[in-house]
């Protein structure tokens, strides 16, 4: 699996309202069409009016690759060239072992990973 985690910083809180709303559709369509999404969401920080956090989770390296090349990227970085970002921060990982954060009956974990 590959994680991608990321944090787009906007001019002004309506200028990142603004821009989950015009990427709603294509991070359905993401989401929907490419072959090995899991998840695919720009969300609204509801700590830091001006960011928006981004979580995306696909099967491998090749889906994220071909990602890159599918309409629906080159759909959201136009509609994303004039949303007023200012900064950007992203990150990749390689995930190699995952296993549930709470116990079956919604306990909490001791230990991870042992």
């Amino acid at each position: 699996m590959i994680i991608v985690v990321a944090a787009l910083e906007f001019e002004t809180e309506a200028a990142r309202d603004k821009a989950v709303e015009l990427t709603r559709d294509v991070q359905m369509a993401t989401r929907v069409e490419e072959a090995g999404c899991k998840d695919y969401c720009f969300a609204a920080d509801p700590s830091v009016p001006t960011r928006v956090q981004v979580y995306e989770l696909w099967d491998d390296s090749d889906t994220l690759a071909a990602h890159f090349k599918h309409p629906n990227y080159a759909k959201m970085v136009e509609l994303l060239a004039d949303a007023g970002i200012k900064e950007s921060v992203n990150q990749a990982y390689l995930v190699e072992r995952g296993e549930p954060v709470y116990g079956p009956n919604g306990e909490k974990k001791e230990a991870f990973f042992s």
